[in-house]
Parts: structure tokens; C-alpha cells; sequence
């Protein structure tokens, strides 16, 4: 007999712990009607994580409680803005509340006051350092270690056979950008090679003229540039352009995050591989841990659930193929 393909197992397990949670979900108790909350992004990796936050948000309200969506406007004004909707979120009552957390000494102290406001606070994506200081007082985090996804790219680079990395940071200061481009030169660095960052303005993200326009300039200057290395599908899609429009092939390029187009590239040769982190199965954790905790009182044994890295490659990526079209890719 066939044995089945890993999609299909992927897709088998997650139906079975979806018809789990339901069924708990229709017979829920506990705490009463609870209002669940998660603050998400404002770009096409954040679009899979709602997907799966929205998943398990019909459950939460199948048991009678309310799932609210919050959503980020833009990522020109991060500080700033997730403050205003992490006390949004405490305004309009929300019992469980879970965020990313980009910029930490700015949504520290919102989230410490949503906390002595009684809402019950959970990290996710974005924040897992300030977790494990003590920084912020959130009950877990749901996401990949951002350093080690870093190291993982530098690593990944160097055996590619690249000798010059440049990592495009669209996300100055950002918590998980840091580590990020952090963890890629420190291990490209550490395997002999050649590296630099290029630090954009953060209203550059996802400006696929500014950031060509950046690395054209970049390579120009630098033909010794043989990797690069970008921190989501979108500032990808514009490197790639860029690379394209100079004739420049032999510069290979990794990026985050999972997109239609990124997958494409891998399947061809064009790009070399991608850090996955899943961001469907963040949504999905962000809402059903938090509805669990909120209801229950129910925590996992660790607080800590890493949804990631792992490289997408030539290897694997027309599996991975199989879910872009169904959204959990």
C-alpha cells in the first residue's frame, strides 16, 4: 500500500486536532463567553497567519465566545501604532489577547498595562528574547526563534558556495529583523565569507522601486555580491526584480516567509531556498491557546511552542506547492 505524501499526513493531523477543538468547543464551559483577541500584520505572510487565526476564531465562537481580528494599518509606524491597538484591544474588553511583539521597549509597557487590566497576554511571531528575559509578562509564545532561522540562513548561504552576503533589512530595530539579519551574517561570518546589511527606511517595505533602486545601487558598488538574503515575500519579489533587470544570475537569493512567487523561484533555480516558519499554524496557536487558557485555564507544558525554521529547497518545495492554493502556505 502507498504510503501517504507528507502533505496529505500534514493536512490528516491538523483535521483531527481541528475536530478535536471543535468538539470541545461546542461543550465549552469553563470561564463563560470570553472575548478573544489577536493583533496581526498588514502584508501577505500576515494574510496565511489570520487564515489560520480565523480557523480556529470560528471555534472559539461556535462555543458561544467572540474572536476579533485587529489588524495593523501599515509597518511605517510600528511603535507607535501597536500600542494604540493593544489598547484597543483592553477598550473594547477583550479577556485574551495575542500579539507580536516588533518593538519592545514600546509595547512593553502597553502590554504590562493590559495585563493589570486583567487580559490575559500571549506573544506571538515576533518577541520570543523578551519572553525569555522576563521583559514582557506574556503567558507564552507561538513562533519560530528568529536567531536560529538566521544562523540557519547564513549557514544555508555558505553551502550554497556563496562568498558575499548582503541581508536587505526593511524593519530597522524590529526585534525578530534583528535577530534575523543578526543570525545570517554572524554565521556567514563565522564561515569565512564576506557580509553586509543594508538598512532601509521602514516606510521602504515592501516599495519594490525603493528596495531594487537599493540594490542595484548596492551591487554596483559591491560585485563581489554573490547572496542575498530578505526578510519577507514582498521585499523578495523586489530583490528579485532587481536581479533580474541587471542580468545579475549568479547572485543567488534566500528569503523568509512562504509566497506563491518565492516557491516558484526555489522550483526554478532562481532562489536558492526560504526560511518557513508557518505562519498559518501561528494564527492557528495564537487564537485556540489563547481561547484554551482563557476558557481552561489550560497551558501547555512548556511556554514556548516553536512553529519553525525550516528551509524550504529544491527538495521540498513542490510539497509545500500543494497548500499555497488552499491558504496555509
Amino acid at each position: 500500500m502507498k504510503k501517504p505524501g507528507l502533505f496529505l499526513l500534514v493536512v490528516l493531523v491538523l483535521t483531527a486536532g481541528m475536530s478535536v477543538f471543535f468538539a470541545s468547543a461546542q461543550e465549552a464551559g469553563g470561564a463563560g463567553k470570553r472575548e478573544i483577541c489577536a493583533i496581526g500584520g498588514a502584508d501577505a505572510f500576515f494574510a496565511v497567519v489570520k487564515n489560520g487565526a480565523d480557523a480556529a476564531g470560528a471555534a472559539v465562537e461556535a462555543a458561544g465566545s467572540n474572536y476579533t481580528w485587529i489588524p495593523l494599518p501599515n509597518y511605517d509606524n510600528i511603535g507607535p501604532d501597536m500600542v494604540k491597538l493593544i489598547e484597543q484591544a483592553v477598550a473594547q474588553g477583550c479577556t485574551a489577547l495575542s500579539v507580536p511583539v516588533w518593538d519592545g521597549a514600546a509595547q512593553t509597557p502597553a502590554i504590562k498595562a493590559a495585563v493589570d487590566a486583567g487580559v490575559n497576554v500571549f506573544m506571538y511571531n515576533s518577541g520570543l528574547p523578551l519572553l525569555e528575559d522576563g521583559s514582557v509578562p506574556a503567558l507564552g509564545y507561538f513562533g519560530t526563534d528568529e536567531y536560529q532561522a538566521g544562523l540557519a540562513a547564513g549557514k544555508a548561504h555558505a553551502d550554497g558556495g556563496a562568498k558575499s552576503l548582503l541581508c536587505v533589512n526593511t524593519q530597522p530595530g524590529a526585534v525578530n529583523w534583528q535577530q534575523r539579519c543578526g543570525g545570517a551574517i554572524e554565521a556567514a561570518t563565522a564561515a569565512g565569507l564576506e557580509t553586509e546589511e543594508l538598512i532601509l527606511p521602514a516606510e521602504n517595505f515592501g516599495d519594490a522601486a525603493a528596495i531594487s533602486a537599493a540594490v542595484q545601487a548596492k551591487l554596483a558598488q559591491n560585485p563581489n555580491i554573490d547572496a542575498i538574503m530578505t526578510g519577507s515575500a514582498a521585499d523578495a519579489d523586489a530583490v528579485a526584480a532587481a536581479l533580474k533587470s541587471m542580468g545579475a544570475t549568479q547572485v543567488h537569493q534566500g528569503s523568509w516567509d512562504v509566497s506563491e512567487n518565492i516557491l516558484n523561484r526555489i522550483a526554478s533555480g532562481e532562489a536558492l531556498f526560504a526560511i518557513d516558519q508557518q505562519g498559518w499554524l501561528q494564527g492557528w496557536y495564537a487564537v485556540s491557546h489563547a481561547w484554551y487558557y482563557d476558557q481552561y485555564a489550560i497551558l501547555p507544558a512548556t511556554n514556548v511552542i516553536l512553529t519553525g525554521p525550516a528551509l524550504i529547497t529544491a527538495d521540498n518545495v513542490e510539497t509545500v506547492q500543494l497548500a499555497v492554493g488552499s491558504g496555509q502556505r
